[in-house]
């Protein structure tokens, strides 16, 4: 995907997914105002996407003063990946920032990031909660799955999974999301070439309602990773795994027929292993077709248009630039 749309010079995006946070979004506009109100040389606009709320968060939006806001409203909750992308889609600042609904990121830290951003002449940096106020049964098994996904991907990052994140206007318009790829951004940046740091960021407990997380969530992460590995390594070049996978099969299953051959014409009485074998053989059969079909699905799920029939309402921001 390419893009042509410029950033306007000078406009910091930051782009705010929501589900149920209505108490904390006047908190956290009025600390990003304040943020603002020390950089004389920036403006900025906040894009807070409503993901299928059932509270009172879009009337919240709604109240905001909309020179600097814009409320996108979903028809139901789609996910953070969708609304990230929503966000992006509407962003128009040369940089665009990534922040939590839920007043855990501190807005305060951004002016650090864009210091980091242009000293060290970076594309991305990803926040990273070195002390956490979570606990233990969210933060552990957190930093196993950040481990796997820096040994899959490549990219040595201490948490993919934080949403704080800074990118360059081009890069969150070259990225495409889907599914629950929220938490891959800078590996697919990466991917694509950009350079990507991290920075260590203030963790804050959350103030209001409960947080998101659940169990079921590391098992679609771990789906989601062997999806982003096989996108960025295979994506332009599928054929060079398939392939490979198909002459590997290929030996195990002559090696097995040999082994076969010989069990029967040397060992009569080894039934029972035979039969193992054979039933190995069909497991692998039938394994394999699934697993290369759902690569095949999200091969073409990447080269889709995303889907133009998430929004429900939009607010538009008045253009004082």
């Amino acid at each position: 995907m390419i893009t042509t749309s410029q950033p306007l010079p000078g406009l910091i995006s930051c782009v705010i997914p929501v589900l149920n946070e209505s108490p904390s979004l006047p908190s956290l506009f009025g600390e990003i105002e304040a943020v603002f109100a020390k950089l004389p040389t920036r403006t900025f606009e906040i894009i807070f996407v409503d993901d299928g709320s059932t509270d009172a968060t879009w009337e919240t939006i709604k109240s905001f003063n909309q020179d600097t806001v814009k409320g996108i409203r979903f028809r139901r909750n789609f996910g953070k990946a969708a609304a990230l992308q929503a966000g992006f889609a509407q962003a128009r600042g040369e940089l665009v920032f990534t922040l939590d609904a839920d007043l855990q990121d501190d807005p305060a830290e951004i002016p650090a990031f864009i210091a980091q951003l242009e000293t060290q002449n970076l594309d991305v940096i990803s926040g990273y909660k070195q002390v956490r106020h979570d606990p233990w049964h969210k933060v552990f098994p957190s930093r196993v799955f950040n481990g796997l996904v820096s040994a899959f991907t490549g990219l040595k990052l201490h948490d993919h999974n934080c949403g704080f994140k800074c990118y360059r206007h081009e890069v969150v318009k070259n990225v495409r999301l889907y599914g629950e790829l929220h938490r891959f951004v800078p590996v697919l940046a990466a991917a694509q070439g950009y350079l990507v740091g991290e920075k260590v960021v203030q963790h804050r407990a959350r103030k209001y309602g409960k947080s998101k997380f659940g169990w079921q969530r590391f098992l679609k992460g771990f789906l989601d990773l062997l999806q982003v590995t096989f996108i960025t390594r295979y994506g332009h070049r599928p054929m060079h795994f398939f392939g490979t996978l198909a002459v590997l099969i290929a030996i195990v299953s002559l090696l097995m027929a040999f082994g076969l051959v010989l069990a029967y014409l040397l060992l009569s009485w080894a039934w029972l292993p035979i039969v193992l074998l054979v039933g190995l053989i069909s497991s692998t059969s039938s394994i394999m077709p699934c697993l290369l079909c759902g690569l095949l699905a999200e091969l073409m799920v990447t080269t889709q248009p995303a889907p133009a029939n998430l929004v429900q309402e939009t607010l538009r921001i008045h253009d004082a630039t």
